[in-house]
């Protein structure tokens, strides 16, 4: 499969998530509300959001403004007033927004397609206004051996999505980058979760 600047069709175009995939989806829900006490008002960016951006639309009521990047979106939320939709790969589609201009920065299940996840990663500290906060997860070098298996012997997760995955982070491999893309030390959570197959990080702007 080719690289995300290469892609045209976004996750779940083509089929829909599967069994793993929806659970998946759950748990990454539930990391993110974790850490953000509300969207009420929020400008949201979701980078990678997904045909359907299945988070987004949960939460769309809620928020001020929803920009979604992918490099295909579906038509009826690229014509809801409150969505802001950027139809191009990652990373260049995010240059094309300000600096501070989202109060959260959604980047899930993005990084492991990149060559070059620290491009991506600084994009996300520039845009991030301050006091917002970035969340990003990724598979972890143990959730790869769960996401072989899944994919290619039982057949429950697509099998192009993993072949196309550049990398996996624990969170050791994790930190360094995104204290290269500017997000201070100090505000930095990193840790394991899903049982372990991924890694979550809560990166915050400082004032």
């Amino acid at each position: 499969m080719q690289e995300l600047a290469d892609r045209t069709t976004s996750y779940g175009q083509r089929r829909p998530p599967t069994v793993v995939d929806r659970f998946g989806v759950w748990l990454s829900t539930r990391a993110i509300r974790r850490s953000v006490e509300s969207f009420r008002g929020k400008r949201v960016g979701d980078l990678g959001c997904g045909y359907h951006a299945t988070f987004m639309r949960s939460v769309l009521d809620e928020v001020d403004r929803a920009v979604l990047v992918d490099v295909a979106i579906a038509p009826d939320l690229k014509a809801d007033d409150r969505v802001t939709a950027i139809e191009a790969p990652l990373p260049d589609a995010v240059t094309a927004l300000d600096d501070g201009v989202l109060d959260v920065v959604l980047c899930v299940s993005v990084l492991e397609h990149l060559l070059e996840p620290l491009e991506l990663l600084r994009e996300c500290s520039r845009i991030l206004a301050p006091g917002g906060v970035c969340l990003v997860n990724v598979p972890s070098w143990r959730g790869k051996r769960f996401l072989e298996l899944s994919a290619y012997r039982l057949g429950l997760s697509p099998a192009e999505e993993i072949d196309d995955h550049k990398a996996y982070y624990d969170p050791r491999d994790l930190w360094p980058l995104l204290v290269r893309a500017g997000f201070r030390p100090s505000e930095i959570r990193c840790f394991r979760h899903k049982f372990g197959l991924n890694t979550f990080a809560v990166c915050r702007a400082g004032h």
